[in-house]
């Protein structure tokens, strides 16, 4: 009786149990067909491996490279802007991305757009061997010519699940054509950064959304070049190591890479996260040996860049460049106010410090092309004088070198502004030569986000103001629209209190001030390691600098470089200036700054070699 009565309880359960799914399936059935009729898919059923499959499939009916030339690349988020100098090329590359489409879903990209410097025009390629579409991945370019990428994510149109990548490609700068890189690498993540040393490519942190919770990684891996493979680098247990993190910056340096800040989550109670901006600073001492690699904590000292996340440093000649950012004040549960930033900081590698840089108002300065020809043409006696005397001239070096003729109209003319791009964050930049390229970013407004089409250069030499190749802002103006009409009825209620707001906050920033001010009093002026070399003026550019000490950095470079002659020596010469140049650029820029405080802008030298006048200024 006991195994009868068994069986009936088991199949009674399996009859219920068949109840259920038929009423489960009924009910999803009568989901659908409403959320149809009122013409919104609620549902994101999609099997992303399926997916994934189809978008493969997809990508082999490419039979070669497919090139063409367009105006800019599509609208997008989450790619990467890396810049190269290969061959003689100066060229940007645009991999990747996401974009929000109107219907609420979200599609990705695996198109590669670059855009060439010179000729400034965009190119975008697409071919059957591209990896797959995907955002928040990590790319980097190596001297050697070579681009190297890793990771990322793809989600289902409605984003409900992700997929997480772990493969590594490289990009053959002159070519374009991808190839896989076959082999145990680093895992799956989104949102870590790469950068390089010598012949080894370096990565570093991340994360990964397993759907019930996301996990930062903290992990650090090499590709040598040379060989094509990955290495895990684990430091001893009792190295300190930095916090797991993504959205970091990781930036190349002559030891081997600077790590600062970015985002992570932490334990708030049982079962939640709470989101935290990191701020912390940290050098990875490299060797060729990868079991001696170190993490460093850096110490900080004098001004500090405030708390941000979604800005990456990028390196230009000793110091890292960063752009924009947003901080997020968490008030309460349901409300979070975030600032945005648009700022333009500096980071010097060797004096661990922080600069805050502004732009320059442009003034033109009445000097003739003509006057510009008779400098360099003096200069360039005065040097070919001193390579005479010892003997060191090129054989076919018997005519000074022609003014370059500027083709006016075949240059495309761009707006340049004297103020900063709109504040944003996850903006994309990096920097080829002297130049500063902004690409894209967000910018948030309660719940509602923008995703900002533009591309922007600033001259890093002469900060003299933004170059907007096209900017797209439309979206900001419905939104301003909007708000005037909800804040006409509210403002005069709120007069009284805001004033006193204003006056209570001015205190405490004036207070703040007085504070800084005294901490800057008391920082010492940056050493220089090099007193004996000629020291850049005050506005003085590179080239004015050169024109004024090109004969003295000549004479070094003839003691450093025996077997060179002629074009080579004047060439080692201009880059001792330029290494000088930029060594005191921060010094310099602080005695600019004091004196743009007083009200000059501008320093004018005498002239002793222009003939007197009677005339004197009273």
């Amino acid at each position: 009786m006991a195994k009868k009565d068994k069986k009936s309880k088991d199949a009674k359960k399996a009859r219920t149990a068949v109840k259920h799914e038929k009423a489960n399936k009924k009910s999803e059935n009568k989901l659908k067909k409403m959320s149809k009729k009122a013409g919104d898919d609620l549902e994101d059923d999609v099997d992303l491996d399926e997916l994934l499959k189809q978008l493969a499939k997809q990508q082999e009916e490419f039979e070669e490279i497919h090139v063409e030339v367009v105006d800019k690349p599509t609208k997008r988020l989450n790619s990467t802007l890396i810049a190269s100098n290969s061959n003689g090329k100066r060229e940007l590359i645009l991999f990747g991305g996401e974009v929000a489409t109107a219907a609420s879903t979200v599609h990705f990209y695996n198109d590669l757009h670059v855009f060439s410097v010179d000729s400034q025009t965009w190119r975008r390629y697409m071919s059957k061997n591209s990896p797959l579409a995907r955002s928040s991945h990590a790319m980097v370019y190596h001297p050697s010519g070579i681009f190297l990428m890793h990771g990322g994510e793809f989600s289902s149109p409605k984003q409900s699940t992700f997929h997480h990548f772990s493969d590594t490609w490289m990009l053959d700068s002159q070519t374009k054509e991808w190839a896989k890189v076959d082999g145990k690498g680093p895992s799956s993540r989104s949102g870590h950064r790469m950068t390089y040393w010598k012949n080894y490519i370096l990565l570093y942190g991340g994360f990964r959304d397993l759907g019930t919770h996301t996990t930062y990684l903290g992990d650090l891996w090499a590709f040598d070049i040379t060989t094509y493979k990955w290495t895990e680098i684990v430091l001893p247990p009792t190295c300190t190591l930095p916090d797991a993190r993504s959205g970091h910056s990781f930036m190349a340096c002559e030891e081997g890479a600077i790590l600062y800040g970015g985002y992570c989550k932490v334990k708030a109670g049982k079962g939640l996260q709470k989101g935290k901006i990191l701020n912390d600073c940290w050098g990875l001492m490299m060797k060729s040996n990868l079991k001696e690699v170190r993490w460093e904590r850096k110490r900080k000292q004098g001004w500090q860049l405030p708390p941000r996340v979604g800005a990456s440093m990028t390196a230009h000649k000793g110091r890292g460049m960063i752009f924009g950012g947003v901080f997020d004040y968490e008030e309460t549960e349901e409300t979070l106010d975030s600032e945005f930033y648009n700022t333009l900081c500096s980071y010097n590698v060797e004096t661990n410090r922080w600069y805050n840089l502004s732009l320059r108002s442009t003034k033109k300065k009445g000097i003739f092309k003509k006057e510009k020809i008779n400098r360099d043409r003096e200069l360039e006696d005065m040097l070919n004088s001193i390579l005479a005397k010892a003997n060191l001239n090129d054989d076919d070096e018997d005519e000074a070198p022609e003014a370059e003729e500027s083709d006016d109209e075949d240059k495309i003319e761009y707006e340049i502004r004297n103020q900063m791009p709109h504040p944003r964050f996850n903006a994309l930049t990096c920097v080829l030569d002297d130049t500063l390229y902004i690409y894209g970013g967000v910018w948030e407004s309660g719940e509602q986000e923008f995703n900002l089409d533009s591309f922007y250069a600033i001259d890093l030499s002469k900060l003299d103001g933004v170059k907007v190749f096209w900017e797209d802002l439309s979206e900001l103006d419905t939104l301003k629209d909007s708000e005037d009409e909800f804040s006409d009825g509210d403002d005069e209620d709120d007069d009284d209190d805001d004033d006193e707001a204003d006056k209570d906050h001015k205190l405490v920033a004036e207070e703040e001030e007085e504070e800084e001010e005294e901490e800057i009093l008391d920082e010492p002026e940056i050493p220089d390691e090099h007193p004996y070399l000629p020291h850049p003026k005050t506005f003085e550019s590179l080239r004015a600098f050169y024109l004024r000490c090109g004969a003295q950095f000549l004479e070094w470079a003839i003691g450093q470089n025996r077997d060179a002659r002629g074009k080579q020596l004047k060439s080692k010469s201009f880059d001792l200036c330029e290494e000088r140049w930029w060594e005191r650029r921060e010094a310099v820029r602080i005695e600019e700054d004091k004196m743009e405080e007083s009200g000059v802008t501008e320093v004018i030298e005498r002239d002793f070699s222009a003939p007197k006048t009677g005339n004197k200024r009273r």
